[in-house]
């Protein structure tokens, strides 16, 4: 069943709310979607394209230190080649399981089921790991070393896992390996940046002989809406996570995956 106007700006809204939060914004849109009907090929790209509208927001959120990292390089300033050398590393392990992996990713992306149970699984792991953080020794994106960049590269591998959530993937890979909560938070969003432009050009690639121009329409519909709600989220999550932590996405993450395995178990 082909959404309606109403049902692809709500899903821009959801996409737009949960990207930059540890609760699966993937994980919501699949749960949406299933509600109102629409599966297949064009419902797959659309819940991975999508996703680069909130993205871009980041970009605009944080105009001045991209810019700044970009002037950076060209004076072969040391903290922008750090900066730049550590997106790299981080982005590199999704980009080689991407490819290799696309077309078991996209079949999880018709599994509500998974999305379920990955929810509750990962608020329970959020509320444990939360106790075991180390004390932070990194404070910022240009100071991580080149193994940390690596490890919460692997960490953004297990998010692929719809449910798993992205953005929580990472900034608890972060925490372990001794970030400090607001860098970890940030290096998330950057890592977004080329992780989801990357996902959604080989995405609307691979499915370009099944994408009309009625389904190009809606995902330029969904970008746009989640593009503005994401650029009043973004900085806001920063603040919420700088103060009160993980545990409340982590006990939401429980509620919504616990009655969502009741909602399918009960249809």
């Amino acid at each position: 069943m082909e959404p309606t106007l109403a049902e692809i700006i709500l899903l821009g809204i959801i996409e737009g709310l949960t990207e930059f939060l540890p609760v699966s914004s993937t994980g919501h849109l699949i749960l949406a979607s299933e509600m109102i009907g629409w599966r297949g090929e064009a419902s797959a790209a659309f819940k991975i394209a999508i996703q680069l509208g909130a993205i871009l927001a980041v970009l605009v959120a944080y105009r001045q230190r991209f810019t700044g990292v970009i002037t950076g390089l060209v004076r072969r300033d040391a903290g922008a080649i750090a900066f730049t050398r550590n997106i790299i590393l981080g982005f590199l392990p999704a980009m080689v399981v991407g490819v290799i992996a696309y077309e078991a990713i996209r079949a999880l992306l018709e599994s509500p089921m998974v999305v379920a149970i990955a929810l509750l699984v990962g608020g329970i792991i959020i509320l444990a790991l939360e106790r075991m953080v180390p004390v932070a020794r990194h404070g910022s994106v240009e100071a991580m070393p080149a193994r940390t960049s690596l490890l919460v590269g692997v960490g953004q591998c297990v998010a692929m896992v719809p449910g798993v959530s992205r953005s929580g993937a990472t900034i608890i890979f972060g925490l372990l390996a001794g970030l400090e909560r607001r860098t970890a938070a940030e290096y998330s969003f950057f890592l977004a940046v080329p992780t989801m432009m990357a996902a959604t050009v080989y995405a609307l690639w691979k499915n370009r002989d099944a994408l009309g121009g009625g389904d190009l329409a809606d995902i330029g519909i969904g970008f746009g809406v989640a593009f503005v709600v994401a650029l009043a989220v973004v900085k806001a999550f920063v603040a919420i996570v700088g103060r009160w932590g993980f545990a409340p996405f982590a006990w939401y993450r429980i509620v919504v995956g616990g009655a969502a395995i009741a909602w399918l178990l009960m249809r």
